[in-house]
């Protein structure tokens, strides 16, 4: 542990490395930069989110029959969100960061999660109201996929060196350090300070993208199995998941050195609180008032529902059999000309035939025509 500083702060200038001494003696490196498309560098924290959206789009895609939804209907919807999520995601950032930043510079500079959610909610709603969608179903199956993106898209931040917490006094047993994280001016500090006492001890970081992380990852095991047996209203599964982020962001915003503020105030925290507050209350009345008992009836078990999958999978496979008698027609279109040829063969030949034919009983003629006696001479 005593040379620990030295030595990353040699790696300073070099590959970044990250550390967690206290588990393994090994560094981990982790260049920012995947690979180069075009001249153009292609970071670990695009590439890290982008799988996140993808798997979590996949997963949308798979589980909205058992919401009763329509598998167009999801695309359109989770297309349009994505899009406003993450321009919602960086306006946030831009907006509550204290410095001057460049918009479309992503290279500097970050995302806010709650703004990429309050935007893709807004651009969710509107897409379903378009399309007459039914919204709180659509958000059931928003939400899963919501856990999905952000349990992946989190190590981003790993990669990045970026949204640890607060430096704890080396004990931490899961501290992380690394060569950004060590010339953070508050990790300097503590440092500074651990120096002063003489304990021989390094200022390690809160890993807060794993326990974000590992927070959605809990949340998405427990919602999956919730929505299969449990859930009794549409909607339920999107407040469930407002108020388990919620719960968990406003734990792990509290030990970030990095958060938003306004005033005093740390930005995801209120957000965080509200999310909690408003998402318990409407809970409680869901489960109140949205039951079997007072004629509730789910969006997939209502008749508007199956009208409209039985419609569009009647469609679907109208579509599929003109798409393979399409493939049917393109193919024997194709085989005709050789049938032709074969089936005009033996004609030629025939054909051939009656000719030569015809010109041997011609020859012959000819033949019998010159050997026969000429009746005047004889006479």
């Amino acid at each position: 542990m005593s040379g620990l500083l030295n030595i990353l702060t040699e790696l300073v200038n070099e590959v970044p490395r990250i550390e967690f001494p206290n588990l393994f003696d090994k560094s981990i490196i982790v260049n920012r930069v995947a690979f180069n498309l075009f001249g153009v560098d292609i970071y670990w924290y695009g590439v890290i989110i982008a799988v996140g959206v993808i798997l979590a789009f996949i997963y949308a895609m798979h589980k909205c029959k058992q919401f009763g939804l329509i598998p167009d209907h999801v695309f359109d919807v989770a297309f349009v969100a994505i899009i406003f999520g993450f321009i919602g995601a960086r306006a946030y950032y831009c907006i509550f960061i204290d410095t001057d930043i460049n918009f479309f510079d992503l290279r500097h500079g970050g995302l806010a999660i709650y703004g990429g959610i309050i935007a893709a909610a807004i651009a969710a709603a509107i897409t379903c109201v378009i399309h007459k969608v039914n919204l709180p179903a659509m958000f059931d199956v928003g939400g899963l996929g919501l856990l999905i993106g952000q349990c992946i898209g989190r190590w981003g931040n790993f990669v990045n060196q970026e949204a640890y917490g607060a430096p704890t006094a080396g004990s931490l047993p899961w501290g992380m350090t690394g060569t950004t994280i060590i010339n953070d001016p508050v990790v300097i500090a503590k440092q500074a300070e651990l120096d002063a006492a003489g304990n021989g001890l390094f200022a390690l970081v809160h890993p807060c993208f794993l326990y974000e992380s590992l927070w959605c990852l809990i949340g998405f095991i427990a919602l999956h199995f919730y929505s299969k047996k449990l859930k009794t209203f549409d909607g339920e599964i999107f407040l469930l998941y407002i108020i388990w982020y919620g719960l968990g962001r406003f734990w792990i915003e509290a030990l970030r050195t990095d958060s938003l503020f306004i005033g005093p105030f740390k930005v995801s925290q209120i957000v965080a609180g509200g999310c909690v507050i408003v998402g318990l209350a409407l809970f409680i009345l869901g489960k109140i008032f949205k039951t079997k008992k007072r004629g509730y009836v789910m969006y997939k078990d209502s008749e508007a529902c199956k009208e409209k999958n039985e419609a569009y999978y009647a469609r679907q496979k109208m579509l599929e059999e003109k798409a393979k008698a399409k493939k049917a027609m393109k193919q024997a279109g194709e085989e005709a000309p050789s049938i032709i040829v074969d089936d005009e063969a033996p004609d030629n030949e025939k054909t051939s035939a009656d000719t030569e034919k015809k010109e041997e009983k011609t020859e012959k003629s000819e033949s019998n025509e010159e050997n026969t006696p000429d009746k005047t001479e004889e006479e």
